[in-house]
């Protein structure tokens, strides 16, 4: 399967994500369908030791293929903000330029200090990418 494309192929690859991976506990995600062929995705999944994957994207599904317009994700343990992506250009910053937009922010000034980030995409889902990121680096997996 291919979750990009269709509107319906995605939302059932977002909904299928706790059967694809026994680390996720629970899933809070929510497809919300805009109009014809775009959609926004929210919620969190849950995993074990407090930590949980909170996701915001924004999809657009044309006559070829799905694409994501926008996204954020944080990477929370209990009430500790790990580090999160988005994909705020930052075209002046010559070290984040190998992956623009994509990006990750990391401790200790999480805000401002940024690194590419290669494993993330407009044009593929990033969930599966973010999932077993978290099950290795975060869970120890």
């Amino acid at each position: 399967m291919n979750p990009f494309r269709s509107l319906s192929e995605y939302e059932t690859f977002v909904y299928t994500l706790p059967q694809r991976y026994s680390t996720i506990h629970r899933s809070t995600l929510v497809v919300v369908r805009r109009g014809d062929g775009v959609a926004v995705i929210h919620g969190e999944i849950e995993f074990p030791q407090g930590v949980r994957l909170a996701v915001r994207e924004k999809l657009s599904f044309s006559r070829t293929i799905g694409q994501i317009e926008g996204y954020g994700y944080e990477v929370w343990r209990n009430q500790e903000l790990l580090y999160w992506y988005d994909s705020q250009p930052h075209p002046h910053t010559p070290e984040l330029q190998s992956t623009h937009p994509h990006h990750k922010h990391i401790p200790p000034d999480i805000k401002h200090n940024r690194i590419p980030a290669p494993g993330l995409s407009f044009t593929q889902p990033n969930l599966l990418f973010l999932i077993e990121e978290i099950e290795r680096e975060v869970l120890g997996d």
